[in-house]
């Protein structure tokens, strides 16, 4: 039954990311592929721009999460 739901339930290729903001060091998790402008929650400095594919992140990438 698994096997055949694995057929039609697609992954997803976009990854999620951990990254430090430059500005104060706060870590925060990402979309790699954001919709919008991701700000940091304690410091306002941008941390990732939309682009028409993968996001542009602007600070420090720590870890891909899976």
């Amino acid at each position: 039954m698994q096997e055949s739901l694995k057929r039609y339930i697609r992954e997803s290729r976009s990854k999620l990311l951990k990254v430090r903001c430059s500005s104060c060091g706060n870590e925060q998790v990402i979309f790699g592929s954001p919709a919008t402008v991701v700000k940091c929650v304690v410091c306002e400095n941008t941390l990732a721009l939309p682009t028409s594919g993968k996001g542009k992140v602007t600070t420090t990438i720590i870890e891909v999460l899976e």
